[in-house]
């Protein structure tokens, strides 16, 4: 079950960020002027990361459990999936939390150490690791749900081809 529960909210919280990044973002600077683009964008970023951040508290309760039963059992690399989720909420926290303030205080015209394109950028890398770290966390979360209690063994999938 609470493999399960894992893999519905690394789902959700990578679908987010994928929707946001590849529709989204794209449709609004697409359709609108790049003013209100990027305010509406700005707002949806924010939802993003307040979710990111409920999400990745669920996601470490669940993978600190389930690393806790791994090193129990011997398995090699308990900690990935916990590393995965730290590592995706780093990603918010200093992609948004910490440049998105920087890069409204230029906007508002107060001068800063880097330009308003350098911290975008660098704050769409911190996105698109994010996205990376989960989808790699997916993939383990696919990969643990495949070989689990529910998978069919191998040779019974054979006979019945």
């Amino acid at each position: 079950m609470l493999l399960r529960v894992r893999g519905v909210l690394v789902a959700l919280w990578l679908g987010l960020v994928v929707t946001l990044a590849l529709v989204v973002a794209p449709t609004l600077f697409g359709q609108l002027d790049r003013v209100l683009a990027g305010q509406v964008a700005g707002a949806m970023f924010r939802i993003e990361a307040h979710a990111a951040l409920g999400l990745a508290a669920a996601l470490f309760l669940i993978e600190r459990r389930l690393a806790r039963s791994a090193a129990l059992q011997g398995s090699p690399l308990p900690m990935t999936g916990l590393l995965l989720v730290l590592g995706a909420l780093f990603c918010t926290v200093f992609g948004y939390f910490a440049l998105q303030p920087m890069m409204e205080a230029i906007k508002a015209g107060t001068p800063g150490r880097w330009s308003f394109g350098m911290l975008h950028g660098l704050s769409s890398s911190f996105f698109a690791l994010k996205g990376l770290l989960l989808l790699v966390l997916m993939w383990r979360c696919v990969s643990a749900t495949a070989s689990g209690p529910c998978a069919r063994p191998v040779a019974a999938t054979a006979s019945r081809a």
